[in-house]
């Protein structure tokens, strides 16, 4: 049981770390943690450019487990899953999609660092 709730509270200071960064580079944060079924997007944002954009947060405590990464705790099933989410909200909420911009799928890694505070933030776009 605890490893499940510092698991979820590490992730939660991913996905605020990364909120706020969106928030101080002009983007604007439409929903935290969609759901749909069983399926989840982490945060939905608009971009500067007005681009819509369906954004996974995975973030890894750096001194426990020193040869995973971030990068690597995103499969090609959660990839699917978020993809088919993105898909279902784009279909229900076609006014916040720009017909020029369309919408896309982000990565943000965050590499925790023993302190609780970030060491690394990667930012990878247009995963899928």
């Amino acid at each position: 049981m605890f490893a499940d709730k510092h698991h979820l509270k590490i992730g939660r200071e991913g996905e605020d770390l990364i909120s706020r960064i969106l928030l101080n580079n002009h983007w604007q944060i439409i929903e935290r943690n969609f759901r749909r079924k069983s399926d989840e997007i982490d945060i939905i944002a608009k971009s500067p450019d007005r681009t819509i954009v369906f954004i996974e947060v995975k973030t890894i405590l750096i001194w426990e487990n020193t040869k995973l990464t971030p990068e690597d705790n995103l499969t090609r099933a959660k990839l699917k899953k978020i993809s088919r989410t993105c898909e279902f909200f784009a279909r229900e909420n076609p006014l916040l999609i720009n017909e020029d911009k369309g919408w896309r799928i982000d990565l943000f890694a965050v590499d925790m660092g023993q302190n609780g505070k970030p060491s690394a933030v990667r930012h990878y776009r247009n995963i899928a």
